[in-house]
C-alpha cells in the first residue's frame, strides 16, 4: 500500500524517503509512509507561522471549519477505520467508534465558547481579561489511539486561533496522513500540517524555534525529554503521560456482577490505553471469586485479526509485544500464577493471550510498572487504609476506580486517591469532551478536554482603559 503523502501548507508532500508500516496481525510490512526530513519540517513550521497571522482573526470561521472537518471525517469513517485496524490492530467496530469520537470532539469544540472576563466596568475605568492564542503548536501523537488523540490536540488548538504541525507515531501514520489529505480542502493552507517520520523527527519538532506550545502524549520517559527540550526556550507544554491505574474492589462488591465491567475496563483496546485498569486490588474475601470470573472472560475472549469477529486484536507493535511478554515472564518467575493466558499465541503477528495473574504483590514489575497490554495482575488485600496507601505508592497518578455498593465509602476512598480521575463502579467513564483529563505526579502536566483543555492553548492578556460609561 503506497501513495500516502504528508500535508504541508495545504498541499501533498513526499518525504526524503519512505519507511515501512507493519500490520500487527501478521507481523509483515503492508505499506510505506513518507519519511520527513528537516526541510519538510521547516516548511511545515513556516507554513503554520504564516497561516497563524490570518487564522487567529476570525472566530466564526474557525468554528465553521471545525464543523466541516467533523462532517468530512464522518463521511470517510470506513476508509479511516480500515486503515486504523490495518496499522494498529484494534477490531474494526472499535476503529469505527474512534472516528466517531473524533467527530464528536470536533463538534464539541466548534460550539465551546471562550468567554471574555470583565473584571471592571464602572465610572472609574474598564478592565478585562482575555485569552489569546499561543501561536504555532507542535502536536505529537502516540500509536494506541492515533485519530482521537490527534483531534484532542488540534481541535482546541485551532479553535483558540493557533495553527498546528502534527506528527503521528511511525507505528501508525497512515490513518492520520489520510485524515490530513481529507482535510486539505477544509482548512486554509498552513493551518493544519501533518508530517510523518521515524526518529529523530519528534526531537526536531520539540527543539524547533517556531512553535511556542508542545502537546505530547506518550511515555513518561519521552515526556521528560520533551519537557527538557521545551525548557531551553520556555515553550509551553501539555504532557499526557502514562498511568498505573488501580481498581480497588471493596468486600461488599459482588464479583459476579462487576467482573464484566472490570474486564472491559482493563482490556479495552487490548489494554493499550493510558487510563485502563493496570492492577486490581480486591479484598481477600472476594479475591478467588473475582480472579475466576475474570479468568473465565479472558479464556473465552475471541482473539484475532481486527477484521474478523473478535473482541481482542493483536498488540499494536513488536516492541510493545516484547515488553508485555517480558513482564508476564518476570511475574511468573517470581511466583505469579496465570489463571488465564500467560503466553503469546502460536500464530503470525503480535498476539498475546488475555492474561489474568494471581499470586502477585507490590514489588513485582507488572504491578509496579505500566504494562500497556493484555495482562492484568489481581492482588488480594485485607486493610482498606493500607490498600489506599499501596495504590498511591507510585510515581503515576492518572485514573483509578472504586467498586462497592456503599456510596459513602466510595466517595471517601475516591477522595484519598492521588490521580486525575476516579470513577465508581466503572472505569474510565469520565472520559468525555466536556471533562478535563490529565494526570497527577509523573502522569502529566496540564489537562486536555473541556474548557480547561482549551485554556492550555491560550495565553492571558489584560486590557484596561478609561471608563466606558458616563
Amino acid at each position: 500500500m503506497t501513495g500516502f503523502t504528508m500535508t504541508i501548507n495545504g498541499a501533498a508532500a513526499t518525504g526524503d524517503g519512505t519507511f515501512d508500516v507493519i500490520d500487527p496481525a501478521t507481523g509483515e510490512v503492508f505499506a510505506q509512509a513518507p519519511d520527513s526530513g528537516r526541510d519538510h519540517l521547516d516548511a511545515a513550521m513556516n507554513a503554520a507561522a504564516e497561516a497563524y497571522r490570518h487564522w487567529k482573526l476570525d472566530d466564526k470561521a474557525r468554528r465553521r471549519t471545525l464543523l466541516d472537518a467533523a462532517d468530512v471525517l464522518e463521511s470517510n469513517t470506513e476508509r479511516l477505520a480500515r486503515l486504523l485496524t490495518s496499522e494498529q490492530g484494534r477490531p474494526l467496530p472499535e476503529a469505527r467508534a474512534e472516528i466517531g469520537w473524533a467527530t464528536a470532539w470536533l463538534r464539541y469544540y466548534a460550539g465551546l465558547e471562550l468567554p471574555r472576563e470583565i473584571v471592571q466596568d464602572d465610572r472609574n475605568g474598564f478592565a478585562e481579561v482575555v485569552r489569546r492564542p499561543v501561536g504555532v503548536v507542535a502536536a505529537i501523537v502516540p500509536w494506541n489511539l492515533p485519530i482521537i488523540l490527534a483531534v484532542w490536540k488540534f481541535a482546541p488548538a485551532l479553535l483558540a486561533g493557533n495553527t498546528v504541525v502534527l506528527k503521528p507515531s511511525p507505528f501508525t501514520p497512515l490513518a492520520t496522513l489520510a485524515m490530513g489529505e481529507m482535510l486539505r480542502e477544509v482548512f486554509p493552507p498552513g493551518v493544519l500540517n501533518i508530517v510523518s517520520g521515524r526518529d529523530p523527527l519528534g526531537a526536531w519538532m520539540t527543539a524547533h524555534p517556531t512553535p511556542w506550545k508542545i502537546s505530547f502524549t506518550g511515555s513518561v520517559a519521552t515526556g521528560m525529554k520533551v519537557a527538557a527540550a521545551a525548557a531551553k526556550d520556555l515553550k509551553r507544554v501539555t504532557l499526557e503521560l502514562g498511568g498505573n491505574d488501580p481498581a480497588i474492589v471493596l468486600e461488599d462488591a459482588d464479583p459476579g456482577r462487576i467482573a464484566g465491567d472490570v474486564f472491559t475496563g482493563a482490556f479495552m483496546n487490548n489494554g493499550q490505553n493510558c487510563m485502563v485498569i493496570k492492577r486490581v486490588y480486591v479484598h481477600e474475601r472476594r479475591h478467588a471469586e473475582l480472579v475466576e470470573a475474570l479468568a473465565e472472560r479472558a479464556r473465552t475472549a475471541r482473539v484475532g485479526s481486527g477484521f474478523d469477529d473478535v473482541q481482542q486484536g493483536p498488540i499494536a507493535n513488536r516492541p510493545q509485544f516484547d515488553r508485555v511478554s517480558e513482564l508476564v515472564t518476570d511475574a511468573i518467575a517470581h511466583g505469579a500464577v496465570a489463571a488465564a493466558g500467560g503466553r503469546a499465541l502460536d500464530r503470525p503477528g503480535y498476539f498475546f493471550a488475555p492474561t489474568i495473574l494471581t499470586g502477585v504483590a507490590d514489588g513485582i514489575r507488572i504491578v509496579d510498572e505500566e504494562q500497556f497490554g493484555p495482562a492484568l495482575p489481581v492482588i488480594a488485600y485485607r486493610d482498606l487504609d493500607d490498600v489506599v496507601d499501596r495504590a498511591n505508592a507510585t510515581p503515576y497518578g492518572l485514573t483509578a476506580s472504586v467498586w462497592t455498593n456503599d456510596a459513602a465509602r466510595a466517595a471517601n476512598v475516591a477522595s484519598r486517591l492521588e490521580c486525575g480521575q476516579v470513577t465508581v463502579n466503572a472505569h474510565g467513564n469520565g472520559l468525555r469532551p466536556d471533562l478535563p483529563f490529565g494526570g497527577h505526579k509523573q502522569s502529566g502536566i496540564g489537562v486536555t478536554n473541556g474548557p480547561w483543555g482549551l485554556h492550555r492553548f491560550t495565553e492571558l492578556q489584560v486590557l484596561t482603559g478609561p471608563a466606558r460609561i458616563a
